[in-house]
């Protein structure tokens, strides 16, 4: 039996969740993930998963056996590290998780200068608007657009745009332009989900953030699409300025309610606390914030 395997596979199914989706991960079947399970738990003489049908929970010798194995696999991780590190050479797979719109709009160029100078590195972008979860460990870096931060992570500023409202000269001649915000409930809108705002539209009145929901007639989670549907004047979009810059710069889109802005959100590299850091991920961050301070 290899305990230090079984370690790993408990470890993951705490972090995933799931037996399948360690399964998945691993690319063996569900019974080779029991059976790997049986092994630990036989020879610890603990039950360390509490499971039914639907659902897996810790038992009390679980959790405080899985925080123990976590330490050792960081430590583990990190010996790893640093021994690589040694030889100077940057090299290995870099997966990042970044915004639809950020990622897309800007961070190829990043990754084509850093491929560039580092050619034995491999990037994997994943773009989604929903943070992961980085101690799953699918991600090595995760880039945010956000004012809220995970205290257990690493977080580098690497740049900040300001949240605007934009509409098409097109739109506004038809129908006005909204001198407050209050006057947003008798415009379209479209609207950028997946916030945690819900439905609201968050404005600076006075120094005081003073939120606005709005009767919105199209909503996506792409801000490109919200920004091309602005132009075309369907309506009214709030938006990170970074998205809206191309038809900013084009005449397609104009600001209005400039006296209603908040301040400016901040786009955060982040990533795992450690004890010694991979040299191709301090690499690719320090390329990452040379980069945009350009």
């Amino acid at each position: 039996m290899d305990k230090f395997n079984n370690m790993q596979v408990f470890c993951r199914i705490v972090e995933l969740g799931t037996f399948s989706a360690v399964a998945k991960e691993l690319k063996c079947s569900n019974m080779m993930i029991s059976k790997y399970m049986a092994q630990l738990e036989a020879s610890l003489g603990v039950m360390l998963l509490n499971r039914t049908t639907r659902s897996l929970s810790l038992t009390s010798a679980g959790e405080a056996y899985y925080n123990r194995s976590r330490q050792l696999l960081e430590d583990l991780a990190d010996l790893e590290a640093s021994t690589v590190q040694m030889s100077e050479r940057i090299k290995g797979h870099i997966n990042i998780s970044a915004p639809i719109d950020f990622g897309g709009m800007y961070m190829v160029p990043v990754i084509e200068q850093f491929l560039q100078q580092y050619p034995e590195v491999k990037v994997l972008m994943t773009l989604d608007n929903k943070p992961p979860n980085l101690r799953i460990g699918s991600f090595d870096i995760s880039l945010l657009v956000t004012d809220v931060l995970d205290p257990g992570v690493v977080a580098r500023k690497v740049a900040e745009t300001e949240l605007c409202t934009y509409a098409s000269p097109r739109y506004l001649e038809e129908t006005g332009i909204p001198e407050t915000i209050d006057e947003l409930a008798k415009h379209r809108c479209l609207h950028y989900v997946d916030t945690p705002h819900g439905d609201d539209w968050l404005f600076n009145v006075g120094g005081d953030v003073k939120k606005v929901q709005v009767d919105w007639q199209m909503a996506s989670n792409n801000g490109r699409v919200l920004s091309e549907a602005a132009a075309m004047g369907m309506g009214i979009v709030r938006a990170p300025k970074l998205s809206v810059a191309p038809y900013l710069k084009s005449g397609e889109l104009v600001e209005i309610l400039r006296d209603y802005h908040r301040p400016a959100l901040a786009i955060y590299a982040t990533y795992l606390q450690r004890r010694y850091y991979p040299a191709k991920l301090t690499a690719f961050v320090d390329f990452m914030l040379g980069y945009f301070e350009r």
